[in-house]
């Protein structure tokens, strides 16, 4: 049953790749029927983020109130009536409000997902499990560039936006056949429910009743604390804030999204001048952050998660560098060393870089807060997504490609650095050993791996 929740909760990620991923290849099609300022073209795409974004405000309150399972239901049905919406526009402000939509579906499953998998997971898979969420976001970005290749034509952008339905109903189905979160149950004092929920998700052999020993202890600890917003500025939870608000800013000024949303436009700089080979090198990239994915989840629980977030950083700011002196120097450097280089540049982000901040904010804020905080995150998260992605064409027109990927290199090499002095190794440490060494007043970036619990 864990499997199929997590595959279900994935398809979060699915829709959200997918909805990232189309409009790079939907975009030409649909100036041809729509033609657009720059301006306009940029909040169009921005309206994804923006909408994620306002989401991400309440997802943390509304996730601790109505449940993990709930929210993401109703996530669920804004996917599939966002996507049909987008595939019958008569105008651009109505592909404008529909992405809006798909925005908030995004920014309330992106704090739900994650935290309904890593709430539901053993410990020993926790972070692999996590990570689908990650996984399935490539696979959406990749089977979105793919009908680039597939549905061409005048209008066929209708139909690229419409599949987006499909996956939301499927989301929607398979979510009615899981149970609640187990720790959300002993949060809100359904204890029964909660051994229930744990019996579904476990194996006949796991002893069901000693996890659900630790969860009520730990809630019994922390009663009568605060909850909410407020509680996140407690000297002891800042840390985490910190740490989790920090790697999605790391994520997001990495430049992951303008290499997503323009894929296309970088390849036409670099001087690839006919469309099919710009559209089948972003397939190419697609299938890279997919592959590479794959990868990192099994590195996530062995590797940990700190060797891979420097190894990640390191990666993304070289490749960054090289490509920003291939961009000024274009004669001297050939084309096919840029399409290289941003290969090499997905691989260092979709290792560590993509997945591990997902999953990091599931795991280090306690129980009685986790929805604020990582709905906090989540703001962080979107906020710069917006800004990248709407600042791109912008500085693409201005300062030009080689100095926006450079600023993006040097925001990688502080990532390593930020890594090293901010950031846990959780790995092995069940979500309550986390909690019980935030709380302690020790530094949380002094959790090691070598004093793994239980």
């Amino acid at each position: 049953m864990i499997y199929f929740l997590a595959g279900v909760a994935a398809i979060a990620g699915f829709l959200f790749g997918y909805d990232e991923g189309v409009i790079a290849v939907a975009e030409p099609l649909l100036a041809k029927d729509f033609p657009m300022s720059p301006g306009v073209r940029g909040f169009m795409t921005a309206a994804v983020p923006l909408g994620a974004l306002i989401a991400a405000i309440f997802a943390g309150p509304i996730i601790d109130r109505f449940g993990r399972r709930r929210v993401l239901m109703f996530a669920a049905a804004l996917f599939t009536a966002g996507a049909i919406v987008a595939g019958l526009i008569t105008a651009i402000w109505m592909l404008v409000a529909a992405r809006l939509v798909l925005g908030v579906a995004i920014g309330l499953a992106a704090v739900g997902a994650p935290l309904y998998i890593s709430e539901t997971a053993p410990i020993k898979s926790r972070g692999a499990m996590v990570s689908t969420y990650q996984l399935a976001i490539t696979i959406g970005i990749l089977i979105s560039y793919l009908t680039g290749l597939v549905i061409t034509g005048n209008g066929m952008w209708r139909h690229m936006f419409g599949l987006g339905a499909v996956p939301g109903l499927l989301f929607l189905f398979g979510l009615a056949f899981l149970p609640e979160s187990p720790r959300w149950l002993i949060l809100k004092g359904h204890a029964d429910q909660a051994r229930a929920s744990l019996r579904r998700l476990r194996d006949a052999r796991w002893d069901v009743d000693a996890e659900l020993q630790e969860m009520v202890l730990n809630a019994k600890a922390e009663a009568g604390r605060g909850v909410g917003y407020r509680a996140l500025l407690e000297p002891n939870i800042r840390p985490a804030v910190l740490v989790a608000v920090g790697l999605f800013f790391l994520q997001q000024l990495s430049g992951i999204n303008a290499v997503i949303y323009y894929a296309p436009e970088i390849f036409n700089h670099a001087g690839f001048a006919s469309g099919e080979t710009r559209i089948l090198a972003t397939v190419g990239i697609g299938t890279v952050n997919f592959a590479t994915t794959i990868l990192a989840m099994f590195l996530i629980d062995r590797l940990g998660r700190r060797p891979l977030l420097v190894l990640g950083f390191a990666g993304a700011a070289a490749t960054m560098l090289i490509i920003a002196l291939a961009v000024t120097n274009p004669t001297m450097v050939p084309s096919w060393l840029v399409i290289a280089m941003l290969m090499l540049y997905i691989a260092s982000f979709a290792i560590a870089i993509g997945p591990l901040p997902h999953v990091m904010m599931s795991e280090i804020f306690p129980l009685r807060v986790r929805g604020p905080g990582m709905s906090t995150a989540s703001i962080s998260n979107w906020g710069f997504n917006f800004v990248v992605v709407f600042a791109f064409p912008v500085m693409l027109a201005g300062p030009g490609l080689a100095f926006t990927f450079s600023v993006f290199a040097v925001i990688c090499l502080g990532g390593i650095a930020f890594t090293l002095l901010r950031v846990p190794e959780t790995t092995g440490h069940s979500l309550e050993a986390i909690e019980k060494h935030l709380c302690s007043g020790k530094p949380l970036a002094s959790l090691r791996r070598e004093a793994v619990v239980r």
